[in-house]
């Protein structure tokens, strides 16, 4: 069950707020230059562009005071987002396809990942007893929250691998340290994750992989296609009253998308919060990093065949099966295609 918006509001005055540029609150502004974001796990890597284009100075160069503020689970700033908390969500693209299913209208304006950058993994004591999602019947499966992303992946894993959603117990358990404690108790078997949460465990020696897409490969084999992931994601409403702040935002994510390409694993984690490798070690946290830069998209186009992949996944999702959705409402190209010829790129 979601967590009460309240919860989330709570957050928000709480002062879980980043300002690029200057303070202030969490709350969503469509005047001036300022622009609220929430995204699911600043110390994520998958989401690491969020906090690396306010460490290079782009927000500021595009003339935008962008506040980032941190939601373990994207399903809760989806529900902040959509109550008007914030102008945007940092999370995964497919939630803007769930929402269609919901009668929500929103759209990514700008693709961060080419693929999901998530690893499903198994308690180490559980090695050949759980060797693929085959095996789960009955068993305890780790997401970030119900009704997550990372849910949405699960739950797809197990009908994939004929196992029924039903005969599975998929609990919310967030990341980093709050995953390896339920690793750590026993409360789950498996679980879905990211790094550097993922290099924790198996350095030491927790946990093994089951199933693994932080590369193109690897994800075709599990999820069937290109699935991407990050992205930023908007009310509709919201992008078409305000298109110049929107465009300006993309291009400060698009110019940070090619500063990735073009600098090494370690150039980037100089540019992190200590706090942000603490957990894991720098050294671990680089390479970890090193080894799935790849998994960052280059331009901020979606890619061509994603969106119908992420559709096919989300089949498994009750909230989907069966609904008439128009997935070219989903996302936009526009501003990630305006930001390719804008100076400074």
């Amino acid at each position: 069950m979601k967590r009460p918006l309240m919860i989330v509001a709570a957050l928000l005055a709480g002062g879980l707020v980043l300002s690029a540029c200057g303070t202030g609150s969490g709350a969503a502004a469509s005047g001036g230059n300022t622009m609220s974001i929430m995204v699911g796990g600043l110390d994520k890597q998958i989401y690491l562009p969020f906090i690396l284009a306010q460490k290079l100075g782009y927000y500021r160069d595009a003339g935008l005071d962008v506040q980032l503020s941190d939601e373990p689970a994207g399903v809760n700033a989806e529900t902040a987002m959509l109550a008007g908390q914030v102008n945007g969500v940092g999370g995964f693209y497919d939630h803007t396809i769930d929402l269609q299913a919901k009668s929500q209208a929103t759209e990514s304006v700008v693709s961060m990942l080419q693929v999901p950058g998530e690893v499903e993994l198994c308690r180490g004591d559980l090695k050949g007893t759980i060797n693929s999602p085959a095996d789960w019947k009955g068993r305890s499966l780790g997401v970030t929250d119900l009704g997550s992303s990372t849910d949405f992946l699960t739950q797809y894993l197990a009908q994939k691998n004929g196992v029924a959603v039903s005969d599975t117990h998929r609990i919310g358990v967030q990341a980093g340290p709050t995953f390896i404690a339920a690793m750590d108790h026993h409360s789950i078997d498996c679980g879905m994750t990211t790094e550097p949460t993922v290099s924790n465990l198996l350095n030491a020696g927790k946990a093994y992989i089951i199933a693994d897409t932080r590369t193109a490969d690897g994800t075709r084999h599990a999820l069937g296609g290109t699935y991407p992931a990050t992205s930023l994601y908007m009310r509709t409403d919201y992008v078409n009253g305000n298109r110049d702040k929107v465009q300006k935002l993309v291009t400060a994510y698009v110019r940070t998308l090619n500063w990735i390409q073009t600098h090494s694993a370690a150039d980037i984690t100089a540019q992190m919060p200590p706090d942000y490798y603490a957990g894991v070690g720098k050294a671990a946290y680089t390479a970890a990093l090193d080894g799935e830069k790849g998994i960052y998209n280059p331009t901020g186009l979606m890619p061509t065949d994603g969106p119908a992949t992420c559709l096919a996944v989300l089949q498994a999702n009750s909230d989907v099966t069966g609904k008439a959705l128009d997935l070219t409402k989903t996302y936009t190209n526009e501003f990630a295609q305006a930001a390719q010829t804008s100076k400074g790129n």
